[in-house]
């Protein structure tokens, strides 16, 4: 495809999704829940179609080199594919909240003025390596009454318009239009700088990928981007804590799985309790083979751990997202000291208190400027399905309404309606 072509190709997309977006919009939730049950039993049925399609993305990867843990991310197994249909029949089953009226008031003038939910109309979704990302993002703007136009990586391209044809079919089922979820059929990059220049057509942009990808879009995008760079996330063990439970939690929340932008890449041991908290969780740690980053006081204290391995941190170790077995480790004089340094280093994507004070809980929920903040429980839990939305189109580190994991209400916006009688001013 040529650029002229690329051109006219995304500005068909945009055109055909903005028209699918009115409709959508008035999409009874009955009729949105059966597409929704009908992709769900599709992707059962198509199980074994699906892999085949996925093993030619897979082979593809592996001829190129690609590392076997990000040839692992493409997989479409059939477990996969079965949490994608139990993600379907989990939204179908969801409240819906377009139309839903809130804060309806009366004024001194007679009119009630409250808001209404409505979806936000056509997004743009750009993201790489994982095909089951077509699934959630469909699925998330059919529930919202949105259209979507998704573009994902080249190296799942054949898995990804396998998995669209089963969307569009599931929407042709219920009757709602199939433009609603449209795939760019096109591996040409181009085909990304245009979507992400198409104000006329796209209301939002989402891109899920690699710190690059996000920074370019962020750059280049003439509509409004819902991101999050990466997720340098920090544990706080609090002087006074259960020191069992920080164990515990600051074990799972770095080593329950390393990939995620939710695990915690920053630990910080209020002064009071790292004598007897460091040497416990430095021999998890060392038994698991993570590195621990360290400061000159808690490398004295977890200097006699057995297996421990200890570098000299270094002033970026603070700000780093490792995505890997390594942990950058500081003792902090108190609740002050730690807030002071996540505000600074942090990603402002989730970052957690262990604490028994409940008055340092309140201020470190107060005065953390991340999108989700906790209180004696893991930042492995920063997650849609987790929170109880279902499923997530990713996490928004962004201070506009979507902040957080993004869910079905982070599609939608609020407009203002007003109901009167007569009422004029005077």
């Amino acid at each position: 495809m040529n650029a002229l072509n690329v051109a006219e190709y995304t500005h068909t997309l945009g055109s055909q999704a903005k028209a699918a977006s009115a409709l959508m919009a008035r999409a009874p939730a009955a009729v949105k829940n059966k597409a929704l049950r009908s992709l769900a039993r599709l992707l059962r049925e198509h199980t074994a179609a699906l892999q085949v399609d996925n093993a030619r993305d897979l082979e593809r990867a592996r001829a190129a080199g690609l590392a076997e843990p990000l040839v692992d991310r493409l997989k479409l197994t059939p477990k996969v594919l079965d949490t994608c249909a139990e993600g379907c029949e989990q939204l179908a089953a969801m409240a819906d909240v377009i139309g839903e009226i809130i804060g309806m008031k009366q004024q001194p003038s007679g009119i009630r003025v409250g808001q209404m939910r409505v979806p936000i109309g056509v997004f743009g979704m750009i993201y790489e390596s994982r095909p089951n990302v077509t699934i959630e993002a469909a699925s998330l703007s059919i529930k919202s009454g949105n259209a979507c136009i998704l573009r994902g990586g080249s190296e799942a391209i054949d898995s990804n318009k396998a998995l669209a044809r089963l969307v569009q079919l599931a929407l042709a089922e219920a009757g709602l239009p199939q433009d609603a979820v449209q795939l760019v059929q096109t591996t040409d990059r181009e085909a990304v700088g245009q979507l992400i220049a198409m104000p006329q057509f796209v209301d939002v942009i989402i891109p899920r990928g690699g710190k690059g990808l996000i920074e370019r879009i962020s750059r280049d995008a003439k509509v409004p981007v819902i991101k999050h760079l990466d997720g340098n996330c920090h544990t706080y063990v609090d002087d006074p804590c259960d020191v069992a439970m920080a164990v515990k939690v600051a074990d799972n929340a770095k080593t329950q799985k390393y990939s995620p932008c939710n695990a915690s890449e920053g630990l910080l041991v209020a002064r009071g309790v790292a004598p007897e908290f460091l040497p416990l969780i430095g021999a998890v740690y060392a038994a698991k083979g993570v590195e621990m980053r360290v400061c000159p006081e808690s490398r004295t204290l977890l200097a006699s751990v057995a297996g421990a391995r200890l570098v000299d941190a270094t002033e970026q170790d603070w700000s780093e997202e490792y995505l890997a077995p390594i942990i950058s480790i500081k003792v902090v004089e108190g609740v002050d000291e730690a807030i002071a340094h996540i505000n600074h280093y942090s990603s402002h994507h989730t970052d957690a208190i262990l604490t028994t004070n409940h008055v340092h809980a309140q201020r470190f929920l107060r005065e953390v400027d991340s999108a989700s903040v906790m209180v004696n429980t893991s930042t492995r839990f920063a997650d849609g399905f987790e929170f109880g939305l279902g499923a997530e189109i990713g996490i928004s580190t962004d201070k506009f309404h979507a902040r957080g994991p993004v869910g079905i209400e982070g599609l939608t916006s609020l407009k203002y309606v007003v109901l009167g009688e007569g009422e004029v001013r005077g």
